[in-house]
């Protein structure tokens, strides 16, 4: 009894340690366990019941949980104490009754879990714990107790919970009504079957249709894809393009048809993606999107095309090839036979509710454009029209209060102007070309080039100048008076101070271009604010102006440190341009050594050691200075480790990650270090195989992806232990085979294959990589590893995500044994 009531009181300890932090996970992330109608998240029904058996005087209590999709939980028998709560039944039987042993379990699914970094056991979908109990004849009372248990999904645990029950002895149910205890272990959200590991996944089936509209000659052209539970498409739109890859329709027209616009897409779940450090937009279940077309057909006449796109559940994920279509103008259905495009959007693996990041993404671009804003007041061309300004406004004004009121007139035009820009530019390109702007590589490159021209421009190299015609004119309007003379003048301050603000509004509308409608605006609104908050404070209270500091050489100087500040930023958007065309031109080296050598020049700029061209003499350097100087020294210093592959988490997601980069060899048949662990890789299966012969090693494939989540888990978690480093580098050559390789292969090799049923488009280096992985090792999930002879047969078994070294050490084992032998 003592015994057991320790055990009790421990567990119970537990479950009290575990609610303390769910508390706190409650106070930060309550829309975890609360979708948007307010309904708590339940997961699990229980079902208990008291079963006769075919021995007479014995009874099965049988405690059945039917588990939600992708909900999985736990087993009563874990291998550590300070892993999550397992399942615990405690109860109470009548004195004519006794229990048989303990409460009996199938056999559960075991995954090492990086979290608690311990294999886990727990069930899916169906599970049953039975306790047999022994009754004397004219047994009576109840049984009562109750059981303890958690549920958790991929991403979330819900906190334990407490099920009481009660039943009378005598509330039997007949022993045929009992289900199979034990039915053959699924696992729901990967789509395997024990025995069946290695397969063709094939998660997410596509249907093309035309549809009539109600507007003549005009069609929307769905593409409808349906997905298994737990598995993701991801959206058009990327935050940044070096995540995952962005589902894209290319297709071809009749002549007498058109395009209207570009395919539009439903608002999708987002979610923060630790492993891409951006926040990743993505579709389940039912996804449609709809390209509106204009024009006339014949109906003998087709469109046909491709679709790009990428798949992913919570442990791996599958490029496929293009999926083709062909659809004829004769099959177009009727407007009254279209889906609702835009269902109310469910997280299918555990209701979570749907996060609208639209007006966290705006307040990010708005907050953009005021520090913007406050820099652009420490310019020059700035800076001393706030006191000039006030002045006029205070003096020429017959009261007080007729002064303030023109200064608010005076900031309300500012803002007016700039947020306006900001309207114009959406109204005139369109969100579509503003979507270009955020992923097109020749619009990055662009982007890329006006911000290094800025950037000199701000170093004193040259002027960047409107008209002066412009500026007189607008000076002579703003003689009138009037609302009309102050809005002339706000005009007058917006383009005699363009050689300052310019390149600050083209960063700031640069960072806008994220495909909102609202961005721009958002960002010019903060720009303007920032900008126009000084004159009408400075209005309303003028004493405030004898705080403020002299102009002088100051100013000059925040120009310089703005210059070299958007001349390193430049090189983001050169960036964006090179990862998609994966070119290797500006890999993670040479793009962090680029951000010291920003650093350390604004350092030496700010203690004196460096000039430009409009700098006053420095004979001495103030405090605050010398203290700015020092935070890009240590800046600087804090990235020199990023140069030998430290994660450098400060400015995590800026630079480009981690495996496109010397160190990881991006883009070369045979390359050095993988994350500082291997000295030689390669990307090309037969330059591997031969260096293998002559080496007289096996070969480790390695089925990747640049966009594969799991696979940069493995080689950040993984990889990098003692052991497997060694291993890597010693025992085998690794072949590293990347299916989501975009570059096109010569025409010769371009061809069409078939495999279980599936064609294959083999176009792209990726495409032949994928379809080697299937047709010979028949799965298509990433990240895959497998190990080969110098024949190019299969030795040992294969692996896929197990961030657990020494499972992965142990298949490694198993396959070097075996070609020993």
């Amino acid at each position: 009894m003592g015994l057991r009531y320790l055990r009790r009181t421990m567990n119970e300890m537990k479950r009290l340690a575990f609610r303390a932090l769910t508390v706190l996970t409650v106070i930060v992330s309550s829309a975890q366990w609360i979708n948007l109608s307010g309904q708590i998240l339940d997961p699990v029904e229980w079902d208990i019941g008291l079963y006769e058996t075919e021995t007479p005087g014995e009874l099965d209590l049988v405690f059945h949980a039917s588990v939600e999709p992708c909900w999985h939980i736990y087993s009563q028998f874990l291998d550590k104490p300070d892993g999550p709560l397992p399942t615990w039944f405690e109860m109470t039987l009548p004195a004519d009754a006794d229990s048989i042993g303990h409460v009996q379990e199938c056999e559960p699914l075991v995954e090492y879990d990086p979290n608690f970094m311990m294999d886990l056991k727990f069930f899916e979908e169906e599970v049953f714990w039975v306790q047999r109990i022994e009754t004397k004849e004219g047994a009576s009372g109840h049984i009562e107790g109750y059981l303890s248990f958690m549920v958790c999904d991929a991403s979330r645990c819900l906190p334990p919970e407490d099920i009481d029950f009660k039943i009378d002895i005598q509330d039997r149910r007949p022993a045929d009504a009992r289900s199979d205890y034990c039915p053959p272990l699924q696992h729901l959200c990967s789509g395997e079957f024990e025995g069946e590991k290695s397969e063709i996944l094939e998660p997410l089936t596509w249907n093309v249709a035309l549809y009539e509209t109600a507007v003549l000659d005009e069609f929307d052209l769905v593409f409808h894809a349906s997905l298994d539970p737990c598995w993701h498409v991801f959206s058009q739109f990327m935050e940044r393009m070096d995540g995952p890859i962005p589902t894209s329709f290319t297709f071809e027209l009749p002549p007498n048809m058109e395009r209207v616009g570009e395919a539009t897409e439903c608002d999708p779940i987002v979610d923060f993606d630790p492993v891409f450090d951006m926040d990743v937009p993505y579709f389940e279940e039912e996804v449609f999107w709809v390209q509106k077309l204009k024009g006339s057909a014949e109906k003998e006449e087709s469109i046909s095309g491709l679709i790009t796109f990428m798949v992913c559940d919570s442990a791996k994920c599958i490029f496929p090839p293009d999926a083709t279509f062909s659809l004829d103008i004769g099959q177009k259905l009727q407007s009254s036979e279209a889906p609702d495009f835009c269902p109310s959007l469910e997280h299918w693996c555990g209701d979570a509710p749907v996060e609208d990041k639209k007006s966290e993404n705006l307040w990010g671009v708005f907050l953009l454009g005021m520090l913007l804003g406050f820099a652009a007041l420490l310019t020059p061309c700035v800076f001393p029209m706030i006191p000039m300004t006030v002045s006029f406004f205070t003096k020429q004004s017959k009261t007080r209060s007729e002064g303030i009121r023109n200064a608010l007139i005076y900031g309300f035009f500012i803002i007016f102007i700039y947020t306006g820009l900001g309207l114009l530019l959406t109204a005139f390109f369109g969100v579509d070309v503003l979507n270009v702007i955020s992923t097109d590589p020749i619009f990055n490159v662009f982007l890329f080039a006006l911000l290094l021209i800025f950037g000199a421009s701000f170093l004193g190299a040259f002027e960047i100048q409107l008209p002066t015609s412009w500026a007189n004119k607008t000076d002579k309007a703003a003689d009138k008076g009037g609302i009309l003379g102050i809005f002339f003048m706000a005009a007058t301050l917006a383009i005699v101070s363009f050689s300052c603000t310019g390149p600050l509004v083209g960063s700031a509308l640069a960072g806008a271009a994220t495909g909102s409608f609202a961005a721009p605006m958002a960002v010019m609104f903060g720009f303007s604010l920032a900008l126009a908050l000084p004159f009408m404070l400075f209005s309303a209270f003028p004493g405030w102006l004898n705080s403020l500091p002299q102009s002088g050489g100051w100013l000059n100087s925040v120009k310089v440190v703005l210059g070299l500040l958007e001349i390193g930023f430049a090189f983001k958007f050169l960036s964006n341009a090179d990862l998609v065309l994966q070119l290797g031109l500006l890999q993670r080296e040479l793009f962090i050594a680029i951000w010291i050598a920003v650093s350390l020049a604004i350092a030496f700029y700010l203690f004196g050691w460096i000039a430009f061209p409009h700098d006053s003499k420095t004979e001495r350097i103030g405090v605050f200075r010398f203290s700015v100087g020092m935070v890009f020294l240590t800046f600087a210093l804090y990235m020199l480790p990023g140069m030998w592959g430290a994660p450098v988490k400060l400015i995590s997601g800026f630079p480009p990650p981690i495996f496109y980069s010397e160190a990881a060899g991006m883009g070369s048949g045979e390359h050095g270090a993988a994350n500082g662990h291997v000295e030689a890789r390669f990307t090309d299966y037969e330059k591997g195989l031969a260096a293998a012969k002559a080496e007289g090693k096996p070969v480790l494939l390695d089925f990747t992806g640049w966009a594969c989540v799991n696979c940069r888990k493995m080689e950040e978690q993984v990889w990098p232990d003692a052991r497997v480093s060694t291993m890597l580098t010693t025992d085998v050559v690794l072949v590293s085979l990347y299916v989501d390789e975009r570059k096109d292969l010569p025409e010769s090799e371009q061809r069409e294959e078939s495999y279980g049923g599936k064609a294959f488009k083999v176009r792209t280096v990726g495409n032949k990589w994928s379809y080697f992985q299937a047709s010979k090792f028949n799965t298509n999930s990433q990240p895959f590893y497998v190990m080969l002879d110098h024949t190019g047969q299969q030795i040992g078994g294969s692996a896929g995500y197990d961030p657990d070294p020494s499972e992965f050490v142990a298949f490694l084992e198993d396959g070097l044994e075996q070609f020993t032998h």
